[in-house]
């Protein structure tokens, strides 16, 4: 497992075993779609780093509009701090 999903389980109290919800379909719409990696909002070659305030979960399907442009790191960062701010599933 990498370092950077170690620190997200760990913030949120989670274990290797437990499903975990892509932050952006919750967020967005409700939807308690299962997340396939860990994504640094800010990438790492761009100065990102392995901080929870950096690092979000998320669908596969999302992931990829992500590395796509699809959606804009801003719009990511006003998820990922809602879904910090108690508003999560766990």
């Amino acid at each position: 497992m990498q370092k950077h999903t170690k620190i997200y389980l760990n913030h949120f109290g989670l274990g290797d075993q437990d499903i975990i919800f892509c932050e952006y379909s919750y967020i967005k719409y409700g939807a308690m779609i299962r997340a396939g990696s860990t994504h640094h909002i800010i990438y790492r070659s761009h100065g990102g780093t392995d901080d929870i305030i950096n690092l979000m979960a998320l669908s596969s399907d999302v992931h990829n509009k992500a590395h796509q442009e699809q959606i804009s790191k801003s719009e990511f960062q006003e998820v990922h701090l809602e879904f910090m701010n108690n508003n999560n599933p766990y």
